[in-house]
């Protein structure tokens, strides 16, 4: 399934991320277990100048996510970017409708300018076999060194493989040889925030105002409706979805932002950081001569210690 964190401010690519949505929906074998578009078209950019991924703001709880790249790649070649989102397999969420079902997970790589998803045709059986079920989707056809994937069933992927070229310098203007930043977001599960500002019924609901439990009232389509009486008699009802489980009962008081429910999150995000240098061939070959060097030298100087001792043996027998 296509899965995109991030944003578009034009009204192309709001119609793009509107077609990738409905196409998300029909396809997902968790339908409504996660909203990946939404961020797409309310960020210009998937990281904040905080340095924070935007996908923690509406998934809230923090996590680990782990990546793992080469030290060092030399140009036009195809290397592995493997991002480990771990977590329990036993856990289950709260699905949209409030049943209980697997985890999703998602991951974000932003490589540095001129790094891209290396083509088919350039991938190894290995590779090939690694990503098989994968789609990797750029977040704008113009940044194509950032990438999204997911959400994708959790239990299969708890380590996606990013299959990455590196771009070669003296082919493409802007990119120059040298260390570069590698950024990377990772979560599981649904989030708790809508980029709206609403509550997904992966959350706790808290009550809006301080007073009474009067009245948990089931709802036909799933969750309660729980009335609260205030200090001045007025009523008050708060509406809870599907999912989340009562924390309070008829005659319970409450505070104003007390929880009503449990968090039944068992998700979150986490991201990472790491380097990649872009090495020069050049360098490497200078390198190996520089070490031809030295070995030549040291061998020499063992050679001409021999002859010296030589010479001044002979001299001692004379």
């Amino acid at each position: 399934m296509k899965q995109a964190f991030f944003p578009s401010a034009t009204l192309g690519r709001s119609l793009l991320g509107l077609t990738l949505a409905l196409v998300c929906f029909l396809s997902a074998s968790q339908s409504a277990s996660a909203y990946p578009v939404y961020a797409q078209t309310a960020y210009d950019n998937p990281r904040e100048p905080t340095g924070r991924i935007v996908c923690a703001n509406c998934h809230l709880g923090a996590k680990p996510t782990q990546v793992e790249v080469p030290q060092a790649v030399l140009p036009d070649t195809v290397f592995e970017a493997v991002v480990k989102i771990p977590y329990d397999k036993n856990l289950q969420q709260v699905l949209g409708d409030g049943s209980k079902g697997p985890l999703n997970v998602g991951a974000v790589l932003m490589l540095p300018p001129g790094f891209k998803i290396a083509p088919p045709d350039r991938l190894s059986p290995e590779l090939q076999e690694k990503t098989d079920g994968l789609y990797f989707q750029s977040y704008s056809p113009d940044q194509e060194n950032i990438v999204v994937v997911g959400p994708v069933p959790g239990d299969q992927y708890q380590e996606i493989t990013f299959p990455v070229l590196s771009p070669d310098p003296q082919q493409q203007k802007g990119v120059y040889f040298g260390k570069y930043p590698i950024h990377v977001g990772g979560n599981r599960g649904r989030g708790q925030l809508y980029p709206t500002g609403d509550k997904s019924n992966n959350g706790v609901f808290n009550a809006s105002v301080a007073g009474q439990v009067t009245q948990v009232t089931p709802l036909e389509e799933g969750g309660y409706a729980i009335t609260l009486e205030t200090a001045s008699g007025a009523s008050v009802v708060d509406n809870i979805p599907a999912g989340p489980e009562l924390a309070v009962a008829a005659g319970d008081t409450v505070a104003a932002g007390a929880p009503l429910t449990n968090n039944p999150n068992v998700g979150g995000f986490g991201q990472a950081d790491t380097e990649i240098v872009l090495q020069d061939p050049n360098r490497i070959n200078w390198l190996v001569a520089f070490f031809g060097a030295v070995m030549l030298s040291q061998v020499m100087l063992i050679l001409k210690k021999k002859q010296v001792e030589r010479v001044q043996a002979a001299e001692m027998n004379f």
